[in-house]
């Protein structure tokens, strides 16, 4: 099983296992305010090990979209399938002030789970 370390905490996390939802297992209350459909953004995080060097193509149009391409990932679109270390969880139930974190996203990818190359996105 892959290990995840986020919030100064390591665990082992299903391989095959949501990001977003393996950070909310660690106790993290990460942002998924379009409930985990590559929408919104809330769920971005940015790595300090084994960030995929894979996406889908969600992702990719929502973080271009938005300028945050190469600084962000999306939690929602990332399958925990290796180790990874998270060095920051941009938002968070409370350092936003949410009652809520936001619908509950789904155990598997969602839109279309399809996982590209990056440079192949960009080309």
């Amino acid at each position: 099983m892959p290990n995840l370390t986020v919030a100064g905490k390591t665990l082992e996390v299903p391989a095959g296992k949501r990001l977003v939802l393996a950070i909310e297992e660690a106790g993290v209350e990460i942002g998924h305010r379009c409930g985990g459909y590559a929408r919104c953004t809330t769920c971005r995080v940015a790595f300090a090990e084994g960030e995929p060097a894979t996406m889908t193509r969600a992702e990719y149009e929502k973080l271009t979209e938005r300028d945050l391409f190469g600084q962000y990932r999306l939690a929602c679109q990332i399958v925990c399938d290796h180790d990874m270390a998270i060095a920051e969880v941009a938002m968070t139930r409370e350092n936003q002030g949410w009652t809520d974190t936001g619908p509950a996203p789904e155990a598997t990818v969602t839109p279309e789970a399809v996982f590209y190359p990056i440079d192949e996105l960009k080309a």
